[in-house]
């Protein structure tokens, strides 16, 4: 990865030089300001959207805002989005290409209880699972339907709890196992009190059911503009810069996180674990999608049992690696 971001960084210096006014970008994040956002944060605070030419505007999301809507509203020119949303967005309608692809890994998990019992997926019948919905979901269906279990309820099959962003059923007691992700949510649990030892995880990716997560989508017409993909490229190129800088220096990425968390909800504690974390989905990437893990996804959103979330393959056009190509050769 180094190698290959040195690259693009005398790339990026010779098109700060090229580009005396900068180009303006906003990028739409999928959640709120967090360590999950970190390379793009760090780029803009080291100066690495500048050194490339580029004004960047991070837009941060939340429970009531769809990066899919904002960019179809002309409200972000790339959002961060996982798969999932984006190519059943694209399905209704919405034109949406993955142009980079920064996390390599899944950190959706289902962590439970151990005094449940629970101790492999061959005991999730009969149990109370909590489930994200808004299109987060799927891989959780279609995992089930691997093991063909049931999501309707009853002995043999799973009562499906919809779930919060919060980890309140577990800790309450109402759902046996409930959504995590490894950089948030089953840290959150641990601080609640819950010690590690009392818990039990089954990762996504263990199961062969992950899917991308934390995409960079943009507007397939948009990408018919040359000036918009050379920006494009310079975009991604010091975003990959930004994200390496953090895997390096955590601390100090996640203090600048905490610079830009206009809420002032966040922890230093919690963003500094969660750079980290963070940064165990993002090793291995240099940006660009590998079409192995896009058709993994596309096969286990098709196969999210009797309601998946597309009908139909998207195939080649719903990705492109000329931004990653020009950004990196």
């Amino acid at each position: 990865m180094k190698r290959m971001i040195g690259g693009a960084l005398a790339l990026m210096m010779g098109a700060g030089v090229a580009h005396a006014q900068e180009d303006e970008l906003t990028l739409q994040l999928k959640w709120v300001t967090q360590g999950q956002f970190a390379g793009y944060y760090v780029a803009k605070e080291k100066g690495f959207y500048e050194d490339a030419g580029l004004d960047v505007t991070i837009k941060p999301g939340g429970p009531d805002i769809a990066p899919t809507q904002v960019i179809a509203g002309g409200g972000a020119d790339v959002v961060v989005e996982w798969m999932p949303a984006a190519l059943a967005a694209r399905e209704r309608g919405l034109p949406l290409v993955n142009i980079a692809q920064p996390f390599k890994k899944s950190g959706m998990m289902l962590t439970c209880l151990k005094e449940t019992g629970v101790e492999g997926p061959e005991d999730f019948p009969g149990r109370t699972l909590g489930v994200w919905f808004f299109g987060n979901e799927y891989p959780f269906l279609s995992w089930m339907s691997h093991l063909e279990i049931p999501t309707e309820g009853g002995e043999e099959g799973v009562e499906v709890l919809k779930q919060g962003f919060n980890v309140d059923p577990l800790l309450q007691k109402q759902a046996d196992c409930i959504s995590t992700m490894t950089y948030n949510e089953y840290w959150q649990v641990i601080d609640a009190g819950i010690p590690e030892d009392q818990l039990i995880t089954f990762k996504y990716e263990d199961q062969g059911v992950a899917t991308l997560e934390d995409g960079l989508y943009v507007l397939e017409e948009r990408l018919e503009d040359p000036e918009f993909k050379d920006a494009l490229a310079r975009f991604v190129a010091a975003s990959m810069r930004g994200w390496e800088y953090a895997a390096e220096n955590p601390d100090e990425a996640a203090d600048i996180v905490l610079e830009y968390d206009e809420t002032g909800a966040q922890t230093e504690k919690h963003q500094q674990r969660m750079v980290r974390e963070i940064s165990k989905l993002t090793e291995g990437s240099n940006g660009t999608l590998d079409p192995a893990d896009f058709q993994r996804t596309v096969d286990t959103l098709l196969a999210g049992g009797s309601d998946p979330v597309i009908t139909e393959d998207p195939g080649d056009a719903a990705w492109t690696h000329e931004i990653t190509d020009m950004a990196f050769e």
